[in-house]
């Protein structure tokens, strides 16, 4: 009996020894496993990579003028005479709207499409640096930019906003506008960005 007893002693020390040995090469293995990976991993993350500066855009409205009158206010608190359609008739196809923007962001924005109460709309930069020649009225479906009063609208290319600028984007609506209407406004960049507000026609507003 002495003898079976140290004999289960002995089988019982000698097989504790094999949960250790199995942990250390556990650790071992993902210690070199890991080394490996970040050895190889190091390639994919080039020094370009890591210094681009990101492209945060950041839009924000600040206001608009919806109105049915002749005279559109602009962001600046200037007025503009430009051909808006006859006055009290409702917001109808070919007459105009503004919608007041600022960015934001340390970047320049460059816009894209504008959707506005179900219409999709287009960039038509100036002919002139007036907005008198921005468009002929009633040909709809189309913004311009606007940057200052009494009405200096950006004749590039590309409809951009700078950094820290506001603006006042007119459009010349593509539909009918019911008063009291609330129309969605949604902006989208050349990034992809989408920048989303609404309207009340009919309303003025910041």
């Amino acid at each position: 009996m002495t003898y079976i007893t140290s004999k289960q002693r002995k089988t019982t020390s000698r097989r504790a020894v094999a949960p250790i040995i199995a942990t250390l090469l556990l650790v071992a293995i993902a210690v070199v496993g890991g080394s490996i990976i970040f050895v190889f991993s190091q390639g994919f993350f080039s020094a370009a990579q890591v210094s681009g500066a990101p492209n945060i855009e950041s839009l924000k409205f600040t206001g608009y003028d919806a109105t049915d009158g002749a005279l559109l206010k602009l962001h600046d608190g200037g007025v503009t005479t430009v051909a808006t359609g006859a006055s009290g008739n409702g917001l109808i196809t070919g007459e105009r709207v503004a919608i007041y923007v600022q960015n934001q962001g340390v970047n320049k924005v460059t816009l894209g499409e504008i959707r506005f109460a179900g219409g999709v709309y287009s960039y038509t930069p100036g002919a002139t640096s007036t907005l008198a020649a921005y468009a002929p009225a009633g040909t709809g479906a189309t913004y311009g930019i606007l940057t200052k009063s009494p009405g200096t609208i950006i004749t590039t290319t590309s409809p951009e906003i700078q950094p820290g600028q506001q603006a006042t984007i007119i459009l010349e609506l593509a539909e009918n506008v019911k008063t009291g209407r609330d129309a969605q406004f949604k902006l989208s960049t050349s990034n992809g960005a989408v920048f989303v507000g609404t309207v009340i026609a009919g309303q003025q507003s910041g």
